[in-house]
Formats: structure tokens, C-alpha cells, sequence
């Protein structure tokens, strides 16, 4: 073990590496974000406007922005669970992103385009414009909670893994090529979509294998792989091939 850090909470929820400098984000279940530095092993800074639990969080790539994804302690009514976009050197909360219904469980940037995915308990994934702050797809089919939600590190595809035991790969193709003025894409986000997806998202691939909920599903970053790991202790690997996918 290279190193350690003590928290000061009772779960860390979530962890994020920063691509160049020697940082790592921490969300904790007390609603804090932690920001370290791996080789000193010292606490950089701290970010504490979530009201619950942080879940998820994700440094962007070349931008000084993270984004991270927050629970409530207590519900009152109308949308409290918070998608947060922030910017480390100014120490701010740039803006907060409201449609989820439930805990939202990873928060990704796309690393071209500035898109974000999401998911969360509501069984729904969602890809964000943060520039624009707007919803502007709603990735339905999930029956349980969407445990995770990820993009393909090359291709228009995004990975979900859910409570349902199923693994899903959606290809967002149409979303990339689809030029809308603001207000269509306020209209698209505010749409009921179907069993399949919506508009700029089908399902390409379902992949049933797991006996129990799957927690976590990602893309390899050169093969076309996905691994998956459920609450049945299994981890699978999965080829992608043309319209196909199965265990390998």
C-alpha cells in the first residue's frame, strides 16, 4: 500500500483520480468532497454544499471542473436529488442539475463532449449538457435501480448496470449527430420515453448472465470488453461483436 487517508467519515462513497496532477476526490456519506494529494497525503480542500450523502463523483479531463451527484437526508417534496458541477480553482459550485427522482448513484464526463451521464435509483440513466444546463436524454428500461452508468472511452455508447440483474449498452449515435435549438432540447428532456430509450438513445445490447443485482459495469479502454460484478460474486466478461455481445 503506497499510502492512506483518514477521511473523518463513516463511508466514502465515491472516488475520482484527476488526469495530470496528483489528486484524488473523495465523496463522503457526510455530504463532504474531499480533495487529496496522493503523494503528500494531505487535504487539499473540501467542498460542502450537498444536503446528503455524495454517491458519485468525476473529475473532467482537461477542464478545472468536477462533477459529483448527491442524496438527501430527509425528503420534503419536488426534486432534491442534486447533480453539482464544480469548479476546483474558484472553489465553486458553477451550477446544479435537477430531474432525478432517487439517489443518484456515478456521475461521468464524456471526455469530448460536454455531456455528462448519470444514474439513479429512479431506474432511469440521464445525459446532461453542462454547458447548457440541460437534460437532453432519458435512458429508460431498467426495472430496479441503475447502480452505475458510464461512457465508451472512443464510440457513441454508454453502459449501465442495475439492481434487474441486467446489463445494458445503449448507443447514443444519434445523439452526437442530432443539432437542436435550445428549446428543442428542453422539450426532448421533459419527454416520457419508452421500454427502448429515447429519441437519440437505443438499446443495442441486453446482457443477462448475473443471478443477483449487478453493482458495477464498465468499458474496456481499447477492446470491445465489458466487465460486470453483481451481488451473486460473480465477475463476468463480456465481447461486444457486431450485434452481438456474450460471456466470453
Amino acid at each position: 500500500m503506497l499510502t492512506k487517508f483518514e477521511t473523518k467519515s463513516n463511508r466514502v462513497k465515491g472516488l475520482s483520480f484527476h488526469s495530470k496532477r496528483p489528486w484524488v476526490l473523495a465523496s463522503l456519506h457526510s455530504g463532504v468532497i474531499q480533495l487529496w494529494d496522493y503523494r503528500m497525503g494531505t487535504l487539499i480542500d473540501r467542498f460542502d454544499e450537498h444536503d446528503g450523502p455524495v454517491r458519485g463523483v468525476h473529475f473532467h479531463k482537461s477542464q478545472p471542473l468536477f462533477v459529483s451527484g448527491g442524496d438527501v437526508f430527509f425528503l420534503w417534496g419536488g426534486d432534491d436529488y442534486k447533480i453539482k458541477v464544480w469548479n476546483y480553482k474558484t472553489h465553486r459550485c458553477l451550477f446544479t442539475l435537477l430531474g432525478h427522482l432517487d439517489y443518484i448513484r456515478t456521475v461521468q464526463f464524456h471526455d469530448e463532449h460536454p455531456w455528462i451521464v448519470s444514474a439513479s435509483d429512479d431506474q432511469t440513466i440521464r445525459i446532461w449538457n453542462w454547458q447548457s444546463r440541460t437534460c437532453i436524454s432519458v435512458l429508460t428500461g431498467h426495472n430496479h435501480y441503475v447502480m452505475c452508468a458510464s461512457f465508451h472511452p472512443k464510440e457513441d455508447l454508454v453502459v449501465s448496470a442495475s439492481l434487474d440483474q441486467t446489463i445494458r449498452v445503449w448507443d447514443i449515435g444519434a445523439l452526437r449527430k442530432k443539432v437542436a435549438p435550445a428549446d428543442d432540447i428542453l422539450r426532448l428532456s421533459q419527454m416520457n420515453t419508452d421500454l427502448f430509450g429515447g429519441i437519440d438513445a437505443v438499446v443495442k445490447y441486453v446482457l443477462e448472465g448475473h443471478d443477483r443485482g449487478v453493482n458495477w459495469a464498465s468499458f474496456h479502454p481499447t477492446l470491445p470488453l465489458i466487465v460486470s460484478g453483481a451481488d451473486d460474486r460473480q465477475v463476468k466478461l463480456w465481447r461486444m461483436n457486431g450485434n452481438l455481445a456474450s460471456l466470453r
